[in-house]
């Protein structure tokens, strides 16, 4: 049984949509580049008298989202206003979506901590983001804050999940899976900043329930939730009452703060937007064709490259990342290319913080066929990849691995013309000679190790090994 069984958490996903425009007006959504407020109108600025028109197209992507998490579109939606002050809403409301939303009831399979497990999705629904608040800081505190409204009125789908999560590494992995199924619908951009972010509800069972806003990233999420659940638990355990509030996680500290007392929806005096007629959309469901979703492209992978489930799901939990793979198995052996881009590239990537798009896919090929055709040992392929991603981080066109091995002369060398090597390593170590000729496996590998490192890399341990145990292992009778 997991230890977090009386962990329960739900999730509140707010992640822009990538259209040309924003929800309600023709401002343009690329404004990653240009100054603060720039991409701004009356309709966005909540200028009186200025009306909303709906973007067609947010409207679809909601719609092609509902459909890829098997959930189910009313026959009428409906927009509403929630009322609250805030610098950064500047109509006093936001116009989103209530007890009439795009869809209700579906689910998105995840691996679970015990097993393939399905997380009921209560409701998605679409609404307009807020602008962004920019703190000035003085001496030791926050001097002004400014107001950029380019965000204002940017497309929102809001995704809703029942409390079915039980613990971080399940909210993790649930936020992984959903942002690959939003990256290959084409509906989210996974690189644009801030575009997507995370509101947890988390108690423990017989508790009161906490949110925690605005998480945003997926490491965050389980670290906020990580810290909500031992503060939980160690108020419970010394008597005293959790609290319902919301707080905000302070990603620097790895902490959630109280903020204020938990809204409640009466708090927010919804109702409905009169300028906005509802929606009739359900018969734009079936004109929908959804792409190969990572489930079906993990299954395609096991099936027409022989791979294993682990390097599969790895494989296929990044657009980019099963994409860079599919081209890559095509140029060299799948089954190897597979172990050396889920075990080795992406490890390296993730330590440099660079995305795969960055990683030459020819240099690459090149040196997974280096390693199947058994020209360099492991050892020394994983120290060509690294040269070649430091010289792409430096911005310096990289050699091709092949030239790289022979500029620094890399290339495998047969395992006997390593007997003078191996000769001298036993010498020098006569106390892992003798630990291992009684009995300590362990002394073994540090011979070899030894020698590997005599050799940079260029002896294969594989075929060492059995050298250096036939040198040091005493004959029958001696």
């Amino acid at each position: 049984m997991s230890e977090h069984t009386d962990v329960i958490i739900g999730l509140e996903i707010h992640c822009q949509l990538n259209t040309e425009t924003k929800l309600f007006c023709g401002c343009s959504t690329d404004y990653k580049t240009d100054g603060p407020n720039t991409h701004v109108c009356p309709v966005c600025l909540g200028l009186p008298g200025a009306l909303p028109m709906i973007n067609r197209k947010a409207v679809e992507y909601g719609l092609c989202v509902a459909k890829a998490l098997n959930l189910e579109v009313p026959e009428e939606s409906e927009f509403a206003r929630k009322n609250y002050f805030y610098p950064d809403l500047p109509k006093g409301y936001q116009i989103t979506m209530y007890d009439r939303p795009l869809a209700v009831w579906g689910y998105l399979e995840i691996e679970g901590d015990e097993g393939e497990k399905k997380i009921r999705i209560t409701r998605i629904h679409l609404e307009e983001d807020p602008g962004r608040l920019v703190h000035k800081a003085g001496a030791g505190h926050v001097a002004y804050t400014l107001v950029d409204y380019n965000r204002s009125g940017i497309p929102l789908i809001e995704i809703v999940t029942e409390p079915d999560l039980r613990s971080p590494k399940e909210a993790r992995r649930f936020l992984n899976k959903l942002r690959a199924t939003l990256e290959y619908l084409g509906v989210y951009d996974g690189e644009r900043e801030g575009g997507l972010r995370v509101d947890a509800n988390i108690s423990i069972r017989g508790s009161e329930r906490v949110e925690v806003k605005n998480i945003s990233s997926y490491k965050g999420v389980e670290k906020a939730l990580t810290f909500e659940i031992t503060r939980q638990k160690n108020l419970i355990r010394r008597g005293l009452r959790v609290e319902r509030e919301t707080r905000h996680f302070q990603e620097g500290r790895g902490i959630t703060s109280s903020a204020r007392s938990k809204e409640t929806e009466n708090d927010y005096r919804y109702f409905p937007e009169p300028d906005l007629r509802p929606l009739r959309v359900k018969d734009w469901v079936e004109a929908i064709a959804l792409p190969e979703l990572p489930d079906a492209r993990r299954d395609r992978f096991m099936a027409t490259y022989g791979i294993s489930l682990n390097h599969a799901r790895t494989l296929t939990g990044d657009l980019r990342l099963a994409e860079f793979y599919e081209a890559l198995a095509a140029k060299t052996d799948p089954a190897l290319a597979a172990t050396w881009t889920a075990d080795t590239l992406l490890g390296e990537l993730n330590y440099r913080d660079m995305p795969v798009t960055t990683v030459p896919l020819d240099h690459f090929a090149d040196l997974v066929g280096l390693v199947g055709r058994g020209e360099v040992t492991d050892r020394v392929a994983i120290d060509v990849l690294r040269a070649l991603l430091d010289a792409v981080i430096a911005g310096e066109t990289p050699v091709t691995p092949s030239e790289y091995v022979k500029q620094h002369n890399l290339g495998k060398g047969a395992a006997d013309a390593f007997a003078a090597v191996i000769d001298e390593v036993i010498a020098e170590n006569p106390q892992a000679v003798a630990d291992y000729r009684e009995g300590k496996g362990a002394a073994l590998n540090f011979l070899v190790g030894q020698v590997m490192k005599k050799t940079r890399g260029k002896a294969d341990p594989k075929e060492i090994t059995p050298l250096i145990a036939a040198r040091i292992t005493p004959e029958e009778g001696a």
